[in-house]
């Protein structure tokens, strides 16, 4: 790790580097006077820890010592304009190819900068000489759509840059690109000296059976709309906005656009101040919503993929994944969106709605980048499956409801125990739901007044009894949709079935004399 604790004092304006900035030139310039030209190296550093300078810094130091060429390839517009003006301050002179550039004085230059899909139109047109191309950088190395130029540059150096080595598509391992890594800071060891703030992670359990996996080995924009637009996971959403995010500026990230404008409406009906983003934005609407994001203290932004890469307002309080994703690297953009440090910031909060805290681990935590790198195969087979994730959910009863509940000591009741308790004793399954129905019943009752008191009680249990109800045909094996709605049903008719004939014996029982009669 690069000795960086002596600068954390007075941080420096302007692009001037930090000890562990050179640490990581040094190291590659080494692999370029070590490895045969057409060596493909690829560095990690965390977002936030600043790739782009790094590279930009590269770039301005080759082209002093080379007669070479340098060309740097994004996937995004954005992102192309971004890196050009970065090494405009760097004072690296660079064309960028579009698909309007005029390449008449593509001579006079030693630097490009192109996106990924018109730089492959450029060349397979023969109109971009890259001949005396000696360095070619890619940032945002894991997109998959970079493969098809390297073609072109098989004797070139070649500098992949990412924040998550892992390919964005599992047929497609990046070790299968590049020769070696190189793992720069740990997300820990920046948090520790100040360069990036740390992430407060709040993780709400949601079932995500119902979501399908998509041919991108990712969970599908259709199945991810028919759940987190449901009236419950909106409602669940404002609830956990309210509880940790509320007055502070935040970011939401959602699979699909109906479902941000599904909670744009929702928060806009709840009198919260809120914008919409996605890819069919105009460019002026796109920059006064931003504008607006960055100006408005406590402002909530809620987008579709656009704002994962390529966005940088270091004032973001707080990020909401009011989504799941199968992706690492996904992952880790979103919550960077939150990374960036102020004078007065020096946190920030992550609202978890899609179980990624489960199947990732928590944002920082120490992963083997090189053992994820040469075996991405492996990683992937060790992460979490929903149904895994979800037989561990305990339910986090709402502090409302247990306040209505404040007379029963224990209202807790583990049905995966309880299952392997009636296993162990050779005992019929259904003993299982007989003794949380029991138990149910003691609540009601000790809760209660009359017997109205105790079905009204029932109905404030629903998500309770609806979750235990899922473990039990998770036990059993037995859980189709059906078979599900029809054990909710059942479970409920009995348990008000019972309250109604037993409960003035059980309340004596309870409370030592009878109910009190109006």
């Amino acid at each position: 790790m690069a000795d960086i604790q002596n600068e954390v004092q007075d941080k420096r304006s302007g692009k001037e580097l930090y000890s562990y900035q050179k640490g990581a030139i040094d190291r590659i310039f080494q692999a370029f006077e070590e490895a045969p030209d057409d060596y493909r190296l690829l560095y990690q550093l965390p977002t936030g820890g600043g790739k782009t300078v790094i590279f930009s810094e590269i770039v301005r130091q080759y082209l002093k010592t080379h007669e070479k060429k340098v060309l740097v390839m994004t996937h995004r517009l954005e992102l192309c304009k971004q890196t050009s003006n970065m090494l405009t301050e760097f004072g690296v002179k660079n064309k960028v190819v579009n698909s309007t550039a005029n390449l008449d004085d593509q001579k006079e230059y030693k630097c490009f900068v192109a996106m990924v899909e018109t730089l492959n139109n450029r060349l397979l047109d023969n109109v971009l000489d890259v001949s005396e191309v000696g360095l070619v950088i890619v940032d945002e190395a894991h997109h998959n759509s970079f493969t098809k130029i390297f073609k072109f540059f098989s004797k070139t150096f070649l500098l992949g840059v990412t924040a998550t080595p892992l390919s964005s598509s599992i047929k497609l391992p990046m070790k299968d690109n590049y020769d070696e890594l190189i793992a720069g800071e740990t997300i820990q060891a920046l948090i520790e000296n100040d360069f990036l703030a740390k992430a407060n992670m709040y993780a709400y359990n949601v079932g995500l059976t119902s979501l399908v996996i998509g041919a991108n080995g990712d969970y599908t924009v259709k199945s991810s709309e028919d759940l987190y637009t449901s009236s419950g996971m909106l409602t669940k959403l404002i609830k956990a906005y309210n509880e940790r995010s509320k007055g502070k500026k935040t970011l939401i990230f959602n699979n699909g656009i109906n479902t941000s404008l599904y909670v744009y409406e929702s928060f806009k009906h709840a009198g919260l101040p809120i914008m919409h983003l996605d890819n069919t934005t105009t460019k002026p609407q796109r920059k006064f919503i931003l504008e607006w994001f960055k100006n408005t203290p406590g402002a909530i932004l809620t987008s579709v993929s656009i704002l994962t890469t390529g966005f940088d307002e270091p004032t973001v309080e707080s990020i909401i994944l009011n989504r799941a994703t199968k992706s690492l690297t996904l992952y880790y953009q979103m919550i960077g969106r939150g990374s960036r440090i102020l004078k007065n910031k020096s946190e920030f909060d992550v609202i978890d709605l899609g179980n990624n805290f489960l199947r990732f681990g928590a944002w920082g935590a120490d992963l083997d980048w090189q053992k994820i790198f040469n075996n991405p195969d492996g990683y992937l087979a060790n992460l979490l499956d929903d149904n895994e994730i979800e037989s561990n959910f305990r339910y986090e009863m709402p502090k409302e409801l247990r306040a209505r509940l404040a007379n029963s000591e224990e209202v807790y009741f583990d049905i995966n125990e309880a299952y392997v308790e009636s296993l162990r004793a050779e005992e019929r399954s259904q003993v299982v739901l007989d003794r949380s129905m029991a138990q149910h019943l003691k609540i009601c009752v000790e809760n209660s007044e009359d017997v109205f008191d105790a079905l009204e009680l029932v109905e404030l249990l629903g998500d309770e009894i609806d979750h235990r109800m899922k473990k039990y045909t998770k036990c059993i094996s037995k859980s189709t949709d059906n078979y599900l709605t029809w054990l909710r049903t059942d479970y409920r008719k009995k348990l008000c079935s019972s309250l109604r004939k037993n409960f003035d014996t059980m309340y004596e029982e309870i409370h030592g004399h009878p109910p009190l009669e109006e």
